[in-house]
């Protein structure tokens, strides 16, 4: 099978989706794409310029796989003569109508915000099938999307939920895992070492994250730390805070200069605390659980989909991380292993069959 993937944004985790699908799905897949910045500029003109490369091609696909960055519709429109003939799905990574956007967006202030979800959404419709990432992101987006429409002042066209619903499915993130095999956990270590792998942004809730720690800290709970994830210039202040604050306690802050550091790092730390506001699935989570870090996660987004209800919580963060710390100890080798087997199934060795039956379905 021929497989177009049609990638906006093509960077992280974006990026990483897609070549990995070209290498292990053993399918014929070839990238379309445009770099991966200016995504609000992306969603709008994208597909303008991938219009106009798929127009040139000689040979057509058999299966247009298209992500939520691109105007899907706009798309179509513009390559109909060539297109026309070829299904088409939709991956949901993320929405912009389930996400929590920035208060700070002038988008938000001047209420131009709905556009990018509304674009989400006739993409939706004009897909021969949609696939989201998690059960949470396809359940999230299909039950915001009625008040959604309603915001608008007349022929909302409701009945266009149910149609995406009827054509949509969970395919969950297909990854790869197994490059973390070679680089083995070491000895146990004396004192529990938390980790951070996450994007520093403000929807990662990094604030209740480290005014935990603070507080830890000041109850002369043991720990060390490890931050790493990826930085943008503005990130929030409690990481500068942090740094200072927890000097004594971390082992490594900042971003990872390579894979092999950043797998090391992971292999290093034993608890993975999770404060997230947002995560439609949370690749960074199960690298982690794969590594052997025991997970603290909220009762809430895609977490409860990736591990037993023992490691959940609900309004108890601080109470629970402390209980794992001061019985750091009791924590043995099965339960890590246990953890890291069941989140195996999203390794594309494992996964891939899931795809193929997907997309066979679709083409």
């Amino acid at each position: 099978m021929r497989i177009l993937i049609i990638e906006p944004f093509f960077t992280g985790s974006h990026r990483r989706w897609a070549e990995e699908l070209q290498r292990y799905s053993g399918h014929q897949v070839d990238i379309m794409s445009l770099p991966g910045r200016h995504w609000k500029w992306r969603m709008h003109g994208a597909a303008v310029s991938l219009a106009r490369q798929f127009n040139e091609l000689t040979q057509l696909p058999d299966l247009i796989l298209a992500t939520d960055m691109l105007d899907l519709t706009t798309f179509l429109a513009l390559t109909r003569r060539k297109s026309a003939s070829v299904p088409t799905a939709l991956y949901f990574h993320e929405n912009q109508i389930t996400y929590p956007w920035s208060p700070t967006d002038e988008d938000v202030k001047l209420q131009r915000d709905n556009h990018y979800g509304f674009i989400n959404y006739t993409s939706a419709l004009a897909a021969d099938k949609v696939f989201f990432n998690s059960a949470y992101h396809q359940e999230s987006f299909l039950d915001a999307l009625p008040g959604f429409l309603r915001q608008f002042p007349d022929k909302r066209e409701l009945s266009g939920v149910e149609a995406v619903r009827t054509k949509s499915e969970i395919l969950y993130l297909g990854m790869n895992l197994r490059k973390f095999d070679k680089y083995s956990r070491g000895d146990k270590n004396e004192v529990p070492v938390l980790l951070w792998n996450h994007r520093w942004e403000y929807d990662k809730n990094p604030t209740e994250f480290f005014e935990s720690l603070f507080r830890l800290k000041a109850e002369n709970v043991d720990f060390q730390l490890i931050v790493s994830g990826e930085q943008y210039r503005s990130a929030p202040r409690i990481f500068a805070e942090a740094k200072e604050k927890l000097a004594d306690r971390i082992l490594h802050f900042g971003y990872a200069a390579d894979f092999e550091e950043y797998a090391r790092l992971l292999r290093r730390a034993d608890i993975l605390p999770v404060t997230s506001r947002q995560d439609f699935f949370g690749g960074s989570v199960i690298e982690a659980i794969y590594c052997g870090c025991l997970p603290l996660l909220p009762r809430r987004l895609a977490y409860p989909e990736h591990v037993p209800a023992a490691y959940l919580y609900e309004d108890d963060f601080y109470e629970k991380l402390k209980e794992i710390i001061l019985r750091f100890r009791e924590v043995t080798a099965d339960k890590q292993t246990a953890l890291s087997e069941r989140v195996k199934r999203y390794d594309w060795s494992v996964i891939r069959k899931e795809y193929t039956a997907a997309f066979e379905q679709t083409g």
